[in-house]
């Protein structure tokens, strides 16, 4: 079976993917107590929180 000669560049496959799109979206459950039960994917809380933990420079409130 033949093989192709080189392989293709990072340029055209990028090219190739730039239609690849979700038509709603994406939330997740927010795993802290307090604040909203939902966020946005691969999007930090507005109360500082990702993944369950509080990321450093987020000041609360006051």
């Amino acid at each position: 079976m033949p093989n192709p000669k080189r392989k293709f560049s990072h340029h055209r496959t990028a090219r190739r993917r730039t239609h690849w799109t979700t038509s709603l979206v994406e939330i997740t459950e927010t795993k802290n107590v307090q604040g909203l039960p939902f966020r946005l994917n691969h999007c930090a809380s507005a109360d500082g929180y990702y993944k369950g933990r509080r990321l450093p420079g987020y000041k609360d409130k006051a």
